[in-house]
């Protein structure tokens, strides 16, 4: 039985992996014409992510990520006000990429294929590509993340909500930052939080993806409000005057826009962690979107990961929740002997509540960044709660 996945990110990666394993003919389909970068996303791990790791064969020994066992929040003035323990493991977004890839056939792996369309009948699914090719098999899976093309053809209705504001991201090499700075942030989940605002800071796979202390990264996660007609837009409008909507490539956005953030870190953060943004290396903002598909299977076609629902960051499940559709779709289609749309359809039922449970818990994480002044908004966003709450597996189920 031979599978067509769309997308060659984590999602697409878990997947084909998964239902390699399971004996199925995968092929994955990605519109990149090299190598993906992650740029400066940390992922934090959860149990879903494990299992799929060890089912796929990824070892998760020193190598994978950083061992973290403690949450801390910092005042403006950089004195650690609260602690959490709290044991988890981080790694980079391109060390876990280089793992999934690595553990899937090269050749089995196109770069340069952008989904155009699909047609699907009794024996089989045909994609076909903008570069003019088409491929056959007898399952889809739409993992082509937040924009996803497979979910615009099969449910439109399934739209981008901007949240409010922007997270920006970036990564500084941990021997930048000054002595002090790093004996806080080394070891630690570190929050600080502005008014309306907040800062996560913490250790990840370095640059060339080692986690060797020394050669790792601080990554940071810093979430600011940006009103969609006035802040949002100037933020993606390039250096020739040029607004790109919601969303502008990272290497677009204007270094004044950089530098002003960089000012703005000095002026309202730790010093510490002000120290990780003023060092870090082409830092970019991804503007904050839900997204919830009302369905995640239509006959041999399913949505899997951010091409079906979009959780904001809080909760800190964005691969885990891919992990998790990955793992389920597998099981439910087993070897691919069974009838395929029956299969797809308890995939479906096993995971579309789920999802939808995590993108509600993102909002309600999310709701006094995004400007609600109702008590349990601001409940969310104590030094406490927020150690408590942020990128846990509890609470949105």
């Amino acid at each position: 039985m031979r599978a067509l996945v769309i997308g060659g990110s984590l999602g697409g990666l878990l997947a084909a992996n998964l239902l390699a394993r399971k004996g199925w003919d995968v092929e994955v389909f990605e519109q990149a014409s090299e190598e993906l970068a992650g740029r400066g996303a940390g992922i934090i791990s959860h149990p879903d992510l494990f299992q799929a790791l060890q089912i796929i064969g990824v070892p998760l020994d020193d190598s994978y990520g950083v061992d973290i066992p403690l949450r801390a929040t910092l005042d403006h003035s950089g004195a650690i006000i609260a602690t959490l323990a709290s044991h988890q493991l981080f790694t980079s977004w391109g060390r876990l990429y280089q793992l999934l890839k690595a553990a899937f056939s090269g050749a089995r792996y196109r770069f340069g294929h952008t989904f155009e369309s699909l047609v699907q009948d009794a024996s089989g699914v045909t994609a076909r590509f903008a570069n003019g090719s088409a491929a056959r098999g007898d399952l889809l899976v739409g993992a082509d993340g937040i924009r996803s093309a497979v979910r615009a053809q099969l449910a439109p209705e399934a739209k981008l909500l901007y949240a409010g504001y922007v997270g920006w991201r970036g990564l500084a090499d941990e021997n930048a930052v000054s002595p002090a700075a790093h004996y806080v942030l080394s070891d630690k989940l570190a929050f600080c939080l502005p008014p309306r605002e907040m800062m996560l800071c913490y250790p990840v796979a370095g640059l060339a993806n080692s986690t060797r202390p020394g050669e790792r990264c601080l990554n940071f996660v810093w979430y600011r409000p940006a009103d969609e007609a006035g802040e949002l837009a100037r933020l993606c409008t390039d250096a020739s005057g040029r607004c790109h909507g919601t969303s502008i490539p990272p290497p677009l956005i204007r270094p004044d826009v950089v530098a002003e953030m960089r000012r703005a870190s000095d002026k309202l953060l730790a010093p510490q962690i002000a120290e990780v943004v003023r060092h870090a290396r082409q830092p970019f903002f991804q503007p904050i979107f839900d997204v919830e598909s009302p369905r995640m299977a239509f006959g041999r076609v399913a949505l899997l990961g951010d091409a079906a629902f979009v959780a904001r960051p809080h909760v800190g499940m964005g691969v885990t929740k891919g992990a998790g559709d990955g793992l389920a779709l597998a099981e439910c289609l087993g070897a691919g002997s069974g009838d395929i749309a029956t299969a797809l359809g308890q995939y479906e039922s096993r995971r579309l509540r789920f999802n939808a449970g995590v993108v509600a818990r993102g909002r309600e994480l999310g709701a006094w960044l995004q400007g609600s002044n109702a008590p349990e908004a601001k409940r969310h966003h104590t030094p406490e709660a927020v150690m408590r709450e942020i990128a846990v597996t509890q609470g949105f189920v």
